[in-house]
């Protein structure tokens, strides 16, 4: 598609600065005792309106001629090292942030490490607060600031707030409801609700997350006293075959073993009514989009954003822990908040890899080019951050409404509104012959046999890993060659054509059996004359590369509603929508779009039985049944398009 030329000229001269600026970044050395040689460190409880106290680390700039903003992250993964002697070996955002002199705070969320009180995962809003008996993290974080800038010496009065993934929830969470002092916030990678982020996508569980759980739910011992050591072990499974393992564990019940607790060392302190791991039996006793997760959800409270907190939220196309969260973040913020200054960033990356500092960009195999990070934390974070913090604190940032990276073109532009207002809508079917066609060519049945026991994996390199990254830039050629994934493509493209927004798939489907889950991929697949960089894995190259632009499933009981799940009739044609997260990705020409469709993605999600149980975590073993699918072709993909 040929872009407007607003738009044209936008992206090209912003194309430019930016590779003028690409090359004059440079990785700054930084000492490794930077920290201790220019920062004094102290450490603190804060006392909450409910008399509980929570463990603070503040690191104020030793120059004290003039004052500094604060700049502050709320973690469950712990404010260490402990002990005012001992100092990170990096603080802040970023290093241009730490050398140019912030007072940078860290502190432990209630009922983690060294803080006191009890650890609720995803700890629920409580809106019109009545007495002091009801916290949130929104009041944490308004007492925690209340505190800071009445008793930290040489602050300026203004707050920042930042974090990435768990952290960045918590920076989302500090808008609503948020104190005066706090200017200026930047939720990274933020989860926004855990039934679509993180442990869930739409219902299905990640299974790749199963060694996280006990992270989450692993009470502390001794009655929950705070602990400056860690308390929890990630399961040991004995193997680094995770698709075998998964596969013979058979059923989720199987895994509680898992997560039983109950030793002479360790008491069980848990919430009333629950045992063990206290979190994985919040999953296993609630299979759907029940009170619990829609308490713990942060989206729907985003109405409740004050107007004197400017927001930039960022994100990575290519991560594949929490993508829902930053995007529905934005969107929401901008939604019901319409005076706000509120931003995004989204950039080629995995979770979190714009903080990390590294010359050449890339996920997994693919490459994307250089210096992109080191490009957003001098040029866009610290810009954001010192603007609202140090300098006028008006709107105008010098910054656009949405920096995004074309992961296609690997090219930054600079929008005005995200998705793009130059954007259409264009519908692709499916056809016979694995043709992704304009035009329906009528309709007819593509049917494959899904099988348990041979469950299509989410890549050829599956590793037991804390949860998987590489996956979501993978080759799809080993999954395009197998007999239970429908392949669709298109010509080769004869010009560049930019999907820029969401993606909704529009399945009309049947199973012989009466539960299924349906899993569509969008592939770029590239020509043969393409040159190999030097991140791809030996056996690969990159002529032919199909690669995975977005993915996403649906647990096919919650077509209709996520709260009320129910079975398939068996042979019956029914519709299942998917909705598939946003992209920016041009598929250039001499290129061609691919569409996948599977219902098993192993061990990524967790073995759907293909049987419909009210509860898949208490699943028994005769209810995993192989089944036959059938894909309609009145099927379609609806893309958001560059005009």
């Amino acid at each position: 598609m040929k872009f407007t030329l607003r738009f044209f000229l936008a992206l090209f001269l912003f194309s430019a600065v930016f590779s003028s600026c690409k090359k004059t970044i440079q990785k700054e050395v930084v000492e490794e005792n930077y920290v201790a040689q220019n920062y004094t460190k102290k450490e603190v409880d804060i006392e909450m309106r409910d008399g509980v106290k929570l463990h603070t680390t503040i690191y104020s700039p030793k120059d004290a001629s003039k004052e500094y903003p604060i700049l502050m992250q709320r973690t469950p993964y712990s404010s260490r090292p402990y002990g005012e002697d001992e100092f990170r070996k990096q603080i802040g955002p970023n290093i241009h942030l730490m050398q140019e002199g912030n007072i940078i705070v860290y502190q432990d969320v209630r009922g983690r490490w060294m803080s006191e009180g009890k650890y609720d995962n995803m700890r629920a809003y409580i809106p019109n607060k009545s007495s002091n008996a009801d916290v949130d993290e929104s009041s944490d974080t308004y007492d925690t600031i209340e505190w800071l800038v009445n008793n930290v010496e040489n602050n300026n009065g203004r707050v920042g707030v930042w974090g990435i993934s768990y952290p960045g929830f918590y920076a989302t969470y500090a808008t609503v409801d948020a104190h005066p002092a706090l200017k200026a916030a930047s939720p990274q990678a933020c989860i926004g609700d855990f039934f679509f982020d993180d442990f869930h996508h739409n219902g299905a569980y990640l299974l790749s997350y199963f060694r996280a759980t006990s992270l989450f739910g692993t009470p502390r011992p001794n009655n929950d006293s705070p602990i400056d050591t860690a308390w929890y072990t990630l399961p040991d499974i004995g193997t680094e075959d995770q698709y075998q393992f998964f596969l013979d564990s058979g059923s989720l019940e199987n895994l509680n073993s898992f997560f039983e607790y109950e030793t002479a060392d360790t008491p069980k302190i848990r919430p009333e009514g629950l045992t063990d791991d206290f979190f994985w039996n919040e999953l296993k006793e609630h299979p759907n989009y029940d009170e619990v997760w829609q308490s713990k959800g942060l989206i729907q409270h985003l109405k409740n954003v004050k107007s004197h907190v400017a927001t930039m939220v960022v994100g990575g196309w290519f991560d594949a822990e929490d993508l829902y969260g930053p995007l529905e973040t934005y969107k929401n913020i901008e939604k019901y908040n319409e005076g706000n200054y509120n931003t995004m960033v989204f950039g080629p990356w995995d979770h979190g890899a714009w903080a990390r500092r590294k010359g050449r960009n890339a996920v997994g195999n693919y490459y994307f080019g250089d210096s992109i990070s080191e490009f957003f934390q001098k040029k866009i974070e610290t810009k954001f951050f010192n603007h609202f913090l140090k300098g006028e604190g008006d709107g105008n940032t010098g910054l656009p409404e949405a920096y995004v990276f074309d992961s296609g073109s690997k090219e930054w532009a600079a929008l005005d509104a995200w998705p793009p207002k130059q954007r259409t809508k264009k519908t692709f079917f499916l056809s016979e012959n694995q043709e992704l066609t304009e035009k329906h060519k009528g309709t007819s049945e593509i049917k494959f046999i899904s099988d348990v026991k041979k469950p299509v994996p989410y890549s050829e390199d599956i590793k037991t890993v804390f949860t998987p990254r590489k996956y979501m830039t993978d080759d799809q050629r080993f999954a395009a060659r197998r007999s239970d994934v429908l392949v669709f493509e298109t010509e080769v493209m004869e010009e560049d054509f930019t999907l820029a927004g969401d993606i909704l798939a529009k399945l009309n489907v049947a199973t012989t059996g009466t539960a299924a889950d349906w899993i569509v991929k969008v592939i770029d697949v590239h020509p043969d004359d393409v040159e190999t960089n030097e991140e791809m894995q030996d056996h690969l190259k990159l002529s032919n590369y199909h690669l995975m632009v977005r993915s996403e499933v649906m647990r096919g009981r919650f077509r209709n509603s996520f709260s009320e799940p129910e079975p398939f009739q068996p042979n019956q044609k029914t519709a299942v929508n998917i909705k598939l997260q946003d992209v920016f990705h041009t598929i250039k020409k001499g290129h061609k779009l691919q569409i996948q469709i599977q219902s098993t993605w192993f061990p990524l999600i967790d073995l759907n039985p293909q049987t419909y149980v009210d509860n898949i975590f208490k699943a028994k073993e005769e209810d995993f049944k192989t089944q036959t699918h059938t894909v309609f072709t009145d099927s379609s993909i609806e893309f958001s398009v560059l005009e």
